[in-house]
């Protein structure tokens, strides 16, 4: 992937930034500087930036429990922070910047002032080549020799004029590079883990899970009347009842019918992002599935819930063929892995009540 070229601009040092990357730590700096810079800021507080650092992949530890390596100064940086400051994981990045920036905990302070020492400097090294004295480093770049792109002081940044078109102009690129690269180097230390470039970015809202329920799960309880919560026994009819992710969200990142079941709305909040373990609750589980294909295949059987299936059972070419087709065994060892996987990439299991 190559950065746009610009002639007045040494663009090729800007990319080289990013050549060799044994942590995280560059990516979220520039993405963060990008951030400012978006929001009109030309001189912008260090502690401002180190705060986005944390802000910007807040969701991605905390929520989707992806790693980023037992060493990475991030991620060190996010779990530490998690303990010290009463912040949600679901908490919008600005109102976890305005808290880091203004948190007067000596701890916060010391974590966030932790970066300084890792990236602010060692960015500029494309530009100023060999320089390895950190007040060198500083005093050159404040006369933004080779037209580097900012200069450093003890507290804050300033972008070089010269870099404020180029990168308001290219915003989407810088960032969708460093989103690119960041997928490719977490997938590598999270290789049981699905869908890494999904987890990067918190989305504004999770899809509500209505057209499942409207379009096949009533069409089940229309012809059932009620069944059994497979979690708490408790029996759920079609006004009391809340679609659930039987291998959390969190972990597969979507929505597809045959990780789906009903089930008691007051334990959906218990259950969390926590994997059921599968001698207990997969028998009830693929019950249930097996008995919502018969039904939905009678009464909708152009359902596109139904083509969901397809991909666990690759042999069948016809949608007709599914509720025969459904085999527990073969159903089974599509959530075994997925189960494994997950609770060592640090998912835990769910225990009984």
């Amino acid at each position: 992937m190559e950065f746009p070229k610009d002639s007045n601009l040494p663009t090729h040092l800007l990319a080289s930034c990013f050549d060799s990357t044994s942590a995280t730590y560059k990516y979220y700096w520039f993405l963060s500087i990008l951030d400012c810079v978006n929001g009109g800021n030309r001189i912008i507080e260090k502690r401002e930036l180190f705060a986005r650092m944390v802000a910007i992949p807040w969701y991605t530890v905390n929520y989707f429990q992806v790693s980023f390596g037992k060493q990475d100064v991030i991620h060190r940086a996010i779990e530490n922070i998690k303990l010290i400051e009463n912040i949600s994981i679901e908490e919008h990045k600005s109102v976890i910047v305005e808290k880091l920036v203004q948190s007067q905990n000596q701890e916060t302070q010391k974590t966030l002032n932790h970066f300084n020492n890792q990236v602010p400097h060692w960015f500029l090294t494309p530009w100023l080549k060999g320089e390895k004295l950190i007040s060198r480093i500083y005093s050159k770049s404040q006369g933004f020799e080779n037209d580097c792109l900012y200069a450093l002081y003890p507290n804050h940044i300033e972008i070089n004029f010269n870099w404020i078109p180029y990168l308001i102009q290219n915003i989407r690129f810088l960032k969708d590079f460093c989103f690119w690269n960041l997928a490719i180097f977490l997938q590598k230390r999270n290789p049981g883990l699905p869908d890494i470039p999904s987890k990067l970015v918190k989305p504004p809202s999770r899809s509500p899970l209505t057209n499942q329920r409207k379009n096949f799960w009533n069409l089940f309880f229309d012809e059932v009347g009620t069944i059994d919560c497979i979690y708490t026994g408790k029996i759920l009819d079609k006004s009391n009842y809340v679609v659930e992710h039987f291998i959390p969200y969190s972990y597969v990142c979507h929505d597809l019918m045959w990780n789906l079941v009903p089930a008691d709305s007051s334990f959906n909040s218990i259950k969390s992002n926590k994997i059921p373990p599968l001698e207990i609750y997969f028998d009830d589980f693929y019950k249930v599935q097996k008995q919502a294909i018969e039904v939905v295949s009678v009464i909708k059987p152009n359902s596109t819930y139904l083509f969901e299936y397809l991909q666990l059972f690759k042999n069948l070419e016809e949608i007709e063929q599914l509720p025969g087709a459904f085999d527990k065994n073969t159903f089974k060892d599509t959530f075994q892995p997925l189960i494994l996987m997950a609770h060592n990439n640090g998912f835990q299991y769910l225990t009984l009540p």
